[in-house]
C-alpha cells in the first residue's frame, strides 16, 4: 500500500500509527500540510499514485480543507470531507446526531448574549457553555451562576474569534465520574475505555485516568449509528452514562488513542487501525 500520511505535527498517536505502517511494509509518503500548494483543479506531486490518505491534521482549519482537496482530486481518503466537517464543528456534529435520532445531551445555540442568557436560565444551573470549535475540554465552562454566565458570555464576545460568537449551551450531565471513549472504524468499535477524573473535565488530556471498557450491545448500536451520523471512517466516539442509558456528547475525526492503547494491553490499537487502512485501500482501487 502507499499511503499519504497528511499530517501538520507528529505526535504520539502518530508515531504509533508510523511504526506500525512501517513494521508492515508500506509505502508511506509523509506530508506536511503545511508545505504543498492546493491549487484549485491541479494536483500536489505529493498527492501523486496514492493507494490511500491519512488525514491527520489536527487543527480544525486545516483537516476539514485537506479532506476536501483530497476528494477533489479523486485521492482517496480518511477521514473524508463529510466526517472532518461535521465533526470539527459542534454544533454540525449535534445537528447530525439530533438527525439520526442518536441520543446526544439537550443543546440550544444563539448568536446574541441575552438569547444565550435564556438558554442558561432556561436550562438552570449548572449547565455548560462550549466553543463550537476546539479540542481535549479546552475554553468549556460549566455555569453555576447567571453572574458567571454573564462574565464568560462577555468574554467570548469581546475577546474570541466570530466562532465565539456562536453560543452553544448545553445541558449538564450528572455523569458518574467518567466518560466513555470508543474508537471505532466504521463504526465497528476498536477499542474502549473510561476515562475518569473528579474534575467534572474528564478528557485524558486533562489528565482523566484511562481504564478499559467492554463495548456491549447498546454502546456497539450508539457507535454504528454515531458512525453514519457525522459521514463515517476512523472515529473517536465520546459517551456519557445518564442512569436510563447512553448520550453521545461528541464525536472526534482525528481521534487521539494513545490513552486507550496504553489502556488495553489486550488490543493493539495502532495495528487494528492499519488492518483497517489496508482494506480501505483494497477497497478503493
Amino acid at each position: 500500500m502507499r499511503l499519504g500520511f497528511l499530517y501538520s505535527r507528529i505526535r504520539k498517536d502518530e508515531k504509533l500509527l508510523l511504526d506500525a505502517l512501517e513494521e508492515r511494509g508500506h509505502d508511506v509518503v509523509k506530508v506536511d500540510v503545511r508545505d504543498p500548494q492546493f491549487s484549485i483543479g491541479e494536483r500536489p506531486d505529493e498527492l501523486a499514485d496514492l493507494d490511500l490518505a491519512l488525514n491527520r491534521c489536527q487543527e480544525s482549519s486545516r483537516v476539514r480543507y485537506v479532506s476536501m482537496f483530497c476528494e477533489h482530486y479523486d485521492v482517496p481518503v480518511v477521514n473524508g470531507a463529510r466526517a472532518t466537517t461535521t465533526c470539527a464543528d459542534k454544533v454540525r456534529g449535534s445537528l447530525a446526531l439530533a438527525d439520526a435520532d442518536v441520543p446526544t445531551p439537550r443543546t440550544e445555540v444563539s448568536f446574541d448574549v441575552e438569547s444565550a442568557l435564556e438558554s442558561v436560565e432556561s436550562f438552570g444551573y449548572p449547565c455548560v457553555i462550549k466553543p463550537v470549535t476546539g479540542s481535549w475540554g479546552r475554553l468549556l465552562a460549566k455555569i453555576d451562576t447567571r453572574d458567571a454566565a454573564e462574565a464568560v458570555l462577555e468574554h467570548k464576545q469581546t475577546l474570541g474569534s466570530y466562532e465565539h460568537s456562536v453560543f452553544y449551551v448545553q445541558e449538564f450531565v450528572e455523569k458518574p465520574g467518567r466518560d466513555i471513549r470508543v474508537v471505532a472504524a466504521d463504526g465497528e468499535p476498536v477499542a474502549a475505555m473510561t476515562r475518569s477524573a473528579e474534575h467534572w473535565i474528564t478528557n485524558a488530556a486533562r489528565g482523566g485516568e484511562a481504564e478499559a471498557f467492554e463495548v456491549d450491545e447498546e454502546v456497539r448500536d450508539l457507535v454504528e449509528r454515531a458512525n453514519d451520523a457525522v459521514g463515517g471512517g476512523l472515529l473517536g466516539i465520546d459517551l456519557m452514562e445518564t442512569g436510563d442509558g447512553y448520550t453521545v456528547h461528541e464525536v472526534n475525526a482525528t481521534c487521539e488513542f494513545k490513552a486507550l492503547n496504553d489502556a488495553v494491553p489486550d488490543v493493539d490499537v495502532p495495528a487494528r487501525i492499519v488492518d483497517w487502512l489496508e482494506a480501505k485501500a483494497e477497497a478503493a482501487e
